[in-house]
């Protein structure tokens, strides 16, 4: 692997937390432990359940002069290609109960909404998918797939969640949605608990401890949801840094306030799950002070690491991680150039870095382009 070929990249922002305090009763608390409990029971008995691989990048680890860098590779959970699979199909488990009569709704920016159409049309359930135009065809077509009915509106994703919320109340549907706000937050912390099946796989997959792991932000509940995962099942406690979309840092900038913070967001980025201009009020309840470090990175180097890991150049075999898989990596290669942030966060020849690769193709369209527009970009 060529330096020249990542060296140079630098983060769109970074600060640090000052209220700062890993508490694990508290975190656990919020997610509520006994749904961790539940989730791994529930989930481990899926049928073709198995834990995803976590790949060891020894070519990145060697280049950076790291210890191990660890990338969970979500693109192989079930058939879905996303680490979501964990999260809505469970809570659409626990929401229908016994209960088949039930419509089952959800706003998606593509991810979410097709593991709650997996989790209804395994239970026979009626689901109705809110997608914002910009929400590609391809990932409605995946969730039609999985006899969902797709509901598009006009405007981003905060436009289609109002549109849910409202023809649900109107028709006596059920929500599962991944984002909570006041008296909605039993299916939030479900979602968060059926992540939390990540890092409970990582505790058992290496002997190696953890000492920093990078999480990609959209509302805030992969990265709670793993983080109540880290107080369930870590020994020890290790740095945790968010990355979010430079365009969409909600997260950094309500760290940084100490208070929620909406960020009105004027470029959709590429890393369409991730651009969200509001953390959600249960993740920010463990985002707030278990995170070390947020940073946020822009969409310049994301065509060029998805061609990376296609390409070997991180790992011996080839990796297909798509666009909201690259951002824990570009994170993390800029925070290695950036003396001042390295330094503070004690990243050297002893770390073992944790990052999510939480989907594969599955926008295989978008995928495809990302891969050409990067290989295009590799041979310059």
């Amino acid at each position: 692997m060529s330096s020249t070929k990542i060296f140079g990249w630098k983060l769109s922002n970074y600060i640090f937390n000052k209220n700062y305090t890993f508490d694990r009763k508290k975190i656990l608390n919020v997610c509520g432990e006994e749904n961790i409990v539940d989730a791994d029971k529930v989930i481990s008995n899926w049928k073709n359940y198995q834990p995803t691989p976590l790949l060891n990048l020894e070519k990145l680890s060697k280049e950076l002069k790291i210890k191990n860098i660890f990338y969970k590779d979500e693109s192989q959970r079930f058939h879905l290609k996303s680490f979501k699979a964990l999260g809505g199909a469970y809570a659409v488990e626990k929401v229908a109960k016994e209960n088949r009569e039930i419509t089952i709704s959800t706003a998606t920016a593509g991810n979410h909404g097709r593991s709650v159409a997996w989790g209804s049309q395994k239970l026979g359930l009626k689901c109705k998918i809110f997608i914002s135009e910009y929400v590609s065809e391809a990932r409605a077509d995946e969730m039609r797939k999985l006899d969902a009915e797709i509901i598009r509106v006009k405007g981003n994703y905060e436009k289609s969640l109002e549109a849910c919320i409202s023809n649900s109340k109107a028709n006596g549907w059920e929500i599962v949605q991944d984002v909570a706000w006041e008296n909605y937050e039993t299916v939030p912390k479900l979602t968060m608990a059926g992540y939390s099946m990540m890092i409970k796989e990582i505790s058992i997959q290496t002997d190696q401890y953890i000492t920093h792991v990078f999480l990609q932000a959209g509302v805030g509940g992969m990265a709670s949801g793993a983080i109540a995962g880290i107080a369930k099942y870590f020994k020890r406690i290790p740095k945790i840094i968010i990355v979010e979309p430079e365009n969409a840092d909600c997260v950094l900038k309500s760290i940084d306030k100490g208070a929620l913070r909406k960020v009105d967001i004027k470029k959709e980025s590429i890393m369409g799950g991730m651009s969200c201009g509001e953390v959600s009020l249960i993740p920010w309840r463990i985002l707030r002070e278990s995170v070390n470090c947020c940073t946020s990175v822009p969409d310049d180097h994301v065509a060029k690491t998805v061609a990376m890991l296609r390409n070997k150049y991180f790992y011996d075999k080839e990796i297909v991680g798509g666009e909201c898989s690259t951002p824990g990596i570009i994170s993390l290669i800029s925070t290695c150039e950036n003396k001042n942030v390295k330094k503070k966060l004690e990243i050297n020849e002893n770390s073992n870095i944790l990052v999510i690769g939480c989907e594969g193709d599955a926008d295989k369209k978008l995928y495809e382009n990302l891969l050409s527009k990067g290989l295009t970009q590799l041979s310059k």
